[in-house]
């Protein structure tokens, strides 16, 4: 019954379908847009987010489907080059475009939020046309070849700073920071990603251009800030379009250099030597986000220039699927077809644009595991999240994999064969390549004892009696060795400690933290009262190393 009745109701919309693309007209959420420019292109919108150019006879076409006419009268109307069958051919690709009335009601879209697949959630804070418009006339000064040359001397001046402050670097980055400067540091780089999307706008606004929104977002769950500048697609020239995609990474380059001549001009009058820290290493941080944002394997500000430059529509896209289908071809066969036949890099960039991402996550979980181990529960969810995440990427590849190799036409053999050979190979890896082991913490020394101290989800199992442990001075970035101990007699017990021991902050004293202490037997005495400490537990194999490490802190 239930099916009789949805294929009865499945007919008549079919036929409303074919009925209206008959005498097609426009969706209701389709705009055409103007060139901006005599030698500007025409764009059609769908929606908030899509754009597409589109030619001037197409655009004839656009403007004269009213849902009167059908097929053969459109012909009639526009004349050349438009005949019957192009018409038809015409109608089916907007219809795949979902550009066209098909019967269905329109999908309601929220314009203060957008979910942008896979992993990012954009919230809408302001919308930003107006306020940049009023700008213009102070963007109108700066935009010249003086502001270009004022924009790089302040850049490049930042980097000679740095290094004419290489041993004051040194430290900075060695070293904890006071809670106020690395909050300080915090809201300062939170001020210099908003003013990176405003670059983009100012740009966008600069070159006739309309920036639709502007706010914060979350990537890949970590917090930033987003400015849409689609609009950026209906400007004439492709040399207006990479300038705004750059302008963001121009703005970060001027900030982090002016701070960084800032903290050389202020360091030898400065007493507290925190603030001049501070300052550096907030240079050091925007100048390397602003290099990450450069790099074009990501869908970031470095690939939108190249894309537009190349003029090339989803190019990251397409060469991966150049990618997918070179390893397709060489683990499954089959006969397959480039994307991109005119590029020769696009297998390599392909390959470089699926691994990026994934060696990015690696790297930030290299630099931050201490830091994550020791901050409990909060630290193994986002660890345990990260290796979900890896886990998703993995999986997806893997099927998209077996897609490619589906629709070539491999020999079902070798589409078997090939994922059990990589599971075995896997495997083996996982059970006979060892690593060392180790767990991460902190050392107190409080009334001439010395103490480690752990957060509950560590493995205090391989924390064993005599174990060898390392004493840190832990900076944000780097860290020095300043003594050796081994862990003592006596029990694990439930506390508190100073969150100065998990987290690389210098007056985290007041502030106490959970966590379970032991003995320490101390070889050399560290320079430091309080530090991270790293317990030398033995070797595991490769599969219980990533599952202690990344998973069980999760569990425990």
């Amino acid at each position: 019954m239930r099916r009789g009745r949805a294929g009865a109701g499945a007919a008549p919309a079919t036929e409303r379908e074919g009925a209206l693309l008959a005498r097609p007209r426009l969706a209701a959420d389709v705009r055409v847009h103007e060139p901006i420019t005599d030698s500007g292109p025409w764009v059609v919108q769908r929606g908030s987010q899509q754009y597409l150019r589109a030619g001037a006879d197409m655009v004839r076409l656009l403007h004269s489907m009213d849902g009167e006419r059908d097929h053969a009268a459109l012909a009639e109307t526009l004349g050349p080059p438009w005949t019957d069958s192009e018409v038809d051919k015409a109608v089916g690709n907007l219809r795949k475009m979902r550009l066209l009335e098909d019967g269905r009601p329109p999908k309601r879209s929220s314009s203060w939020f957008k979910f942008v697949p896979p992993l990012t959630f954009q919230f809408t804070v302001v919308k930003p046309e107006r306020m940049l418009a009023r700008l213009a006339p102070l963007l109108n000064l700066v935009a010249n070849r003086t502001g270009a040359v004022l924009a790089v001397v302040l850049a490049l001046g930042g980097l000679l700073a740095l290094a004419a402050q290489a041993p004051v670097l040194q430290q900075a980055l060695g070293t904890p920071l006071t809670l106020d400067v690395l909050l300080g540091v915090a809201g300062a780089s939170l001020v210099a990603t908003a003013l990176h999307e405003m670059g983009h706008g100012a740009v966008l606004t600069h070159h006739g251009g309309r920036p639709s929104r502007m706010g914060v977002m979350l990537f890949y769950l970590t917090p930033a800030f987003f400015c849409d500048v689609s609009d950026g697609w209906r400007l004439p020239r492709k040399e207006q379009r990479v300038q705004v995609a750059l302008a963001g990474i121009v703005t970060q380059m001027v900030i982090a250099g002016s701070v960084a001549l800032g903290a050389l001009a202020a360091g030898p009058a400065a007493g507290d030597p925190g603030l001049r820290h501070g300052m550096l290493v907030f240079a050091v941080s925007t100048y390397v986000t602003g290099l990450l944002n450069l790099l074009p394997f990501v869908k970031l500000d470095g690939y939108i220039a190249l894309m537009t430059h190349l003029d090339i529509s989803h190019l990251r896209d397409r060469t991966m699927t150049d990618a997918r289908r070179f390893l397709s071809k060489i683990l499954f066969g089959g006969r397959y077809t480039r994307e991109l036949p005119g590029l020769w890099w696009s297998v390599p960039f392909g390959l470089a644009s699926m691994l990026f991402p994934l060696y990015l996550i690696a790297m930030a979980f290299t630099l931050w595991l201490d830091v994550l181990q020791g901050m409990g529960i909060i630290g193994a969810t986002v660890l345990l999240v990260g290796v979900v995440y890896l886990g998703y990427r993995a999986w997806n590849g893997g099927r998209l994999l077996l897609r490619e190799a589906r629709t070539a036409g491999a020999r079902v053999w070798r589409i078997c064969a090939a994922p059990l050979l990589s599971a075995v190979v896997a495997g083996v890896a996982l059970t006979t390549v060892t690593v060392p082991y180790t767990v991460t913490g902190g050392y107190v020394v409080e009334d001439g004892r010395t103490s480690l101290v752990v957060s509950d989800s560590a493995d205090r199992e391989a924390i064993t009696e005599g174990a060898t442990v390392t004493l840190f001075r832990r900076g944000m970035v780097t860290r020095t060795e300043t003594g050796t101990a081994t862990v003592g007699q006596g029990r694990a017990v439930k506390a508190t400690a100073p969150l100065s021991a998990f987290i690389p902050v210098r007056d985290g004293d007041s502030v106490p933290v959970p966590a379970v202490v032991l003995p320490l037997s101390v070889g050399t005495a560290p320079a430091d009262r309080i530090g991270t400490a790293r317990v030398v537990a033995g070797s595991r194999s490769l599969g219980e190393w990533l599952y202690l490490s990344y998973i069980a802190p999760a569990a425990r």
